[in-house]
């Protein structure tokens, strides 16, 4: 990464001496002080190296009215540097080097050009402390939402409060992310992914209780939705088709009072004139008892009565579900590995 720069006018306290040699030699002392600006690489921010280049020439003289040079080497010159040097803290001289020629004019003459490539690093831990680390703490505890089972918590809920939360976050952590720059940094992609699947998450956990509380008033399931999700998606997150079960039938109260009389005329024939009495109350209670099965069968059946299209859509939840946790997981590992990986290849590299 190599970037131009430029610099505003000196600063530095004038100096009005000159020392002049007996051999012809003049020695001008001359401090110079600058602001200079350099153009940006930030897309591996905040794990980024930038190289500046220096540029000292005279426009006016030639040689060899005027010779440009250095006193000491590059390894000197960056031994010096790293001691006088003071920074603000985000930035870290890594290297120098001074690269000195001649070069021709347009009226064949030559001039001597000196240039230093300043290379500096940033000082990741700050943004990998105050951005990357939350961030991944958060999606992570969003990831592990989904073993929240959707039937008895409201999961929508939980996901709704993460991603306000870390829409605060990111307003809040604005003020560390770089506004410079000619290309948008890697991070900015990292967080913009978290927040989506984050929503996205969100979306899907209202999805499927929408399906766990409405399936049954929907149409049957489409054709190539059975097909791609159902079977194909299904199989590779280990939800295969289910097989619907013979359901076990409860016996109509109608019946159960055909065998109280059937019961009561049995008994009346075995027990002779003194069955009426009691064969009144058995019959009574029978009656009874036919009335809370009935209930209790009424009951039963609202909460086993899923008709197959409704159990269709709901399995069709299970697997973007489980997909989507899968996605989440991937997403979690790939981002962590790379992070890690450019951040010491970075700091190798600079070595």
């Amino acid at each position: 990464m190599s970037a131009s720069c430029s610099m505003e006018k000196n600063s530095a306290q004038f100096t009005p001496y000159t020392y002049v040699y007996s051999d012809g030699f003049v020695f001008d002392l001359q401090l110079v002080r600058v602001v200079s600006s350099c153009r940006l690489d930030i897309y591996t921010f905040p794990f980024d190296t930038q190289n500046c280049t220096l540029t000292f020439n005279a426009y006016l003289q030639h040689l060899p009215a005027i010779t440009i040079g250095h006193l000491a080497s590059s390894e000197e010159i960056l031994k010096y540097s790293k001691e006088m040097m003071a920074t603000m803290g985000e930035w870290e001289l890594i290297g120098i080097k001074a690269l000195h020629q001649q070069l021709p004019t347009s009226s064949n003459k030559t001039y001597e050009e000196l240039r230093f490539f300043i290379s500096v690093r940033r000082r990741s831990m700050l943004y990998v402390v105050n951005l990357l680390i939350p961030s991944c703490f958060l999606i992570t505890v969003d990831l592990f939402s989904f073993l929240l089972p959707p039937q008895k918590v409201d999961r929508s809920l939980f996901k709704m409060t993460l991603v306000l939360g870390y829409t605060v976050f990111l307003l809040l952590m604005n003020d560390l992310l770089p506004i410079t720059g000619n290309t948008i940094p890697l991070i900015n992609v990292f967080l913009s992914l978290c927040l989506a699947l984050m929503v996205v998450s969100l979306l899907e956990s209202i999805l499927i209780t929408n399906l766990l509380h409405s399936s049954a008033h929907y149409s049957d399931v489409p054709r190539w939705i059975r097909l791609f999700v159902v079977h194909i998606i299904g199989r590779l997150v280990l939800l295969p088709p289910k097989h619907t079960p013979v359901e076990q039938t409860i016996r109509n109260p109608a019946t159960l009072e055909m065998d109280a009389s059937a019961l009561r005329a049995g008994e009346g024939k075995a027990h002779g004139p003194e069955g009426p009495l009691d064969e009144d109350k058995a019959v009574e209670e029978l009656r009874s008892l036919g009335r809370d099965v009935r209930v209790i069968r009424m009951k039963v059946e609202q909460e086993r009565n899923v008709s197959p299209s409704a159990e269709e859509w709901i399995q069709v939840g299970f697997i973007i579900d489980r997909l989507l946790f899968a996605i989440y997981a991937l997403f979690l590992s790939v981002s962590f590995v790379t992070i890690i990986g450019v951040w010491v290849y970075s700091h190798n590299a600079s070595l």
